[in-house]
Order: C-alpha cells, then structure tokens, then sequence
C-alpha cells in the first residue's frame, strides 16, 4: 500500500482543512492527478497521487484538520488498471466492393482549431499558447489595436474556461433572529478567519498612521496612450497602471530604506532587496502575493507578474512560497471605486500603499483652474520605526516620480 500524506506545511502554517476529495474508496487513480484539497490559512493546496492504483482507503474525511506527514489515505498499487473499452468493428455493408469493405467508414474530423492559430497573424507568444491550449481563436476576444488578440486576452481566456465550479457554500444554520427574523450562520473558512486575525493584530501591536496626498495621473495616462499599442504588440501585454506604481515605490524605497524596513524583537532589518506584495482580492478573501526582487524587473514583466498571480489567486493555485515574506505591499481599491481608504499594514511590513480611484477634479496650475485626472493615495505605516517627516517625504517623492514619469526611466 503507498500512503497518501499531507505535505510539509510552513512553519508559519501549523495545520490544514480537509476541503473536499475528488475522488472516493475504488477509484483507479493516476500519479499526479489531484486526489483532495486541503484548505490552510494561506492557500488551498492539491494533494496530488504519488503513484498509479485504487483507492484503497481513505483516513480522513472532508472537514477533519490535520497535520504535515499525516495519512490521508491508501493507494493499492497493486491494483490492475480497469481494462479499456474496444472500440466495435466496422461492419461489412451488402452491396459494398471488396475494397471498399476493408475500409473504416469514418466521418472526416474536423479540423483542428489549433491550425486556425497557425494559419492566423498572431506573435509566436499568442500563437503558441493558443495551439498549446487547443484554443478556438474565434472564442477569444481580442482588445489589441484594430481587434487583435494579445497574450492576455489568451491568457483571460484560458482562466475563464479553467474557472472552477463554484464551491458549495458551507453549511449554515437557520435561526430565528430578534424580532422573529430569519438569520443564517455560516462559519468562516480558515483563509477568512486568518485575514480577521491578521488585521487585528496588525492594529493591536503596531503604532499604525497613515498619510495622504493626491496625484496628478494625467502624466502617466498620456504616457500610457502614447505606447500602449507599440507596448502591446513588443510584449503582448497590456500597459498598466500598477507597473508604474511599483516601479516608482522601487526607486523611491532605495532613497528611504526605513519604509522597506521590519521589526524583529528589539532590531530593525533593513532589507536590501524590494519584495513588493499586490494585494488580489478573490471570492475566499483578499491574498497578497510577493513579486520578488522587483526592482530588477521592467514594466512589462511586472504587469505579466500581477496579471499571473491574479489568475492564479481566483484559481486559488497561489503557493505558500508566493505568499511568504514580502517587504512593502500596494493595494488598489480604485478597482473597486474606492475615493479614500486607510490600508491597515500586512506584518512584519512596516508600510502599505494604497492607490485609488482615478477621478477628474479642479486642480490650480500655474494659477489657473484646470481639470485633471487625481487620484488620492495613502500610506499607512508604523509609527515605531518610520517617523512622520519620512512617511510623508516618501509618498511626496512617489508623487513627483509618478507625475513625471522619465524619472523612471532616469532613476531620478
């Protein structure tokens, strides 16, 4: 019999839920294919079979909690593999020549679609992951110049057919609330009882404040409809707006070392890389995956980092290891349509930045009254480590680098 164990859980992940097992005692199961689920703190993870066989027995049933190395079941690699169907002959028809009954009968089948990828005027990037992924290039609906489809629609695409069933809901109690109104309990997921956790001991052990300006978007807009088409067809991405903001945060964060800084008992570590965390909000709860080193990346490699990370957190495939760690984070609530917010700090992070919505608002220039496109940004920190002149000097200087957007290319 091979074991079935849970893997080896982070330190910072005690134990895990069982959520939901794909396959039941008899089924022939295949190395690699997923077995169950198991729900932790951070992420859901796929329990994959670790050799051919029958189910033989399972341990542990949906909703039981468990540890790393705990059995969940039994694998009889013994078993013998179900016999395939045959596929029926082909009947001889009367009146049909000798030389054509040797022959199958077979309706022509359709050409593949991936030939239409081939066929089509696509960039080797787009074409190759539509013929990869035995896409219909008629399904996808291309945002590039003059319709054409880029990488991202592909990419949007293949997360939409991938999308997952929804989950059932978890069960619920009926009551009769004050007053003889219905009321419905449901208990929270442990991803959504951690982010409750998390928030909380973030305002109860940190000295958190939180600092405001406004920025000027026209500057980037106009740079981002100047090349976006150029942009799109080099790197089969769409130019957004949060490659800006973390590039500009990069460069400013060198200048002041302590935002990028955490404490550690009576220490502060000052980070010599830049970790940036983009908060994703998702139906289980919002995650805040880590794009690494990202000072070293270009505009268009982050924009594919968060673009990638966004699918993968909806699909709920984020691992432990891109959830881990992180030295400064960036939440977009503009997204939403959020005017205004106080981000609250992701611990150890000493500092959150967060952007909001792009709205036109009378603003003086040069001492005339203009519209411009502001956005109203925030950055909360902790006030142990981060005074309040380097709190407000770092978000001034994201302003000036973001309202003259050569200073990223300058580093200036």
């Amino acid at each position: 019999m091979i074991e079935v164990k849970v893997p080896v859980l982070s330190e910072s992940v005690p134990d895990a839920s069982l959520a939901q097992w794909h396959k039941k005692v008899g089924d022939y199961v295949k190395r690699d294919e997923n077995l169950v689920d198991l729900e932790t703190d951070k992420v859901m993870l796929e329990v994959a079979a670790p050799h051919d066989g029958v189910l033989a027995e399972i341990k542990q049933e949906s909703g039981a909690v468990v540890g790393s190395g705990e059995v969940l079941a039994l694998i009889d690699e013994t078993a013998e593999r179900p016999a395939a169907e045959e596929k029926p002959e082909a009947q001889e028809q009367p009146g049909a020549k000798p030389e054509q009954a040797t022959k199958v009968e077979e309706k022509k089948a359709p050409e593949p679609k991936t030939e239409q990828a081939a066929a089509m005027n696509f960039s080797p990037a787009v074409r190759k992951l539509v013929m990869e992924n035995t896409l219909d290039p008629a399904a996808i609906t291309g945002t590039g110049r003059d319709g054409r489809i880029t990488k991202a629609d592909v990419l949007k695409h293949i997360e939409q057919r991938n999308q997952p069933a929804a989950a059932p809901a978890p069960p619920s109690t009926s009551v009769v609330g004050a007053g003889g109104r219905p009321e419905r309990r449901v208990p929270m997921t442990r991803l959504r009882a951690r982010i409750a956790e998390r928030l909380l001991e973030a305002q109860q052990t940190t000295a958190m404040l939180t600092t405001f300006n406004e920025i000027n978007m026209k500057p980037v807009m106009d740079l981002r409809a100047k090349y976006q088409d150029q942009f799109v067809k080099k790197h089969d991405i769409k130019l957004g707006f949060m490659s800006f903001f973390i590039k500009a945060c990069c460069e400013v964060l060198k200048e002041f070392p302590v935002v990028n800084a955490s404490i550690d008992g009576s220490d502060i570590v000052y980070h010599g890389f830049f970790d940036i965390g983009v908060a994703v909000s998702t139906e289980r709860g919002l995650v805040v995956p880590i794009i690494r080193d990202a000072d070293q990346l270009n505009l268009a490699e982050m924009e594919q980092a968060v673009v990638d990370f966004a699918a993968k957190a909806r699909e709920g495939k984020l691992s432990m290891e891109e959830l881990s760690g992180g030295t400064f984070s960036i939440t977009n609530g503009g997204v939403f349509g959020s005017l205004l917010s106080t981000p609250i700090l992701n611990p150890p992070q000493s500092a959150i930045l967060g952007m909001h919505k792009i709205e036109q608002r009378p603003v003086v220039e040069a001492g005339e009254i203009v519209v411009r496109p502001m956005m109203y940004v925030a950055l909360s920190y902790d006030h142990r480590i981060i005074d309040g002149k380097e709190a407000v000097s770092f978000l001034v200087k994201v302003k000036e680098v973001l309202e003259d957007p050569a200073r990223i290319v300058l580093q200036v």
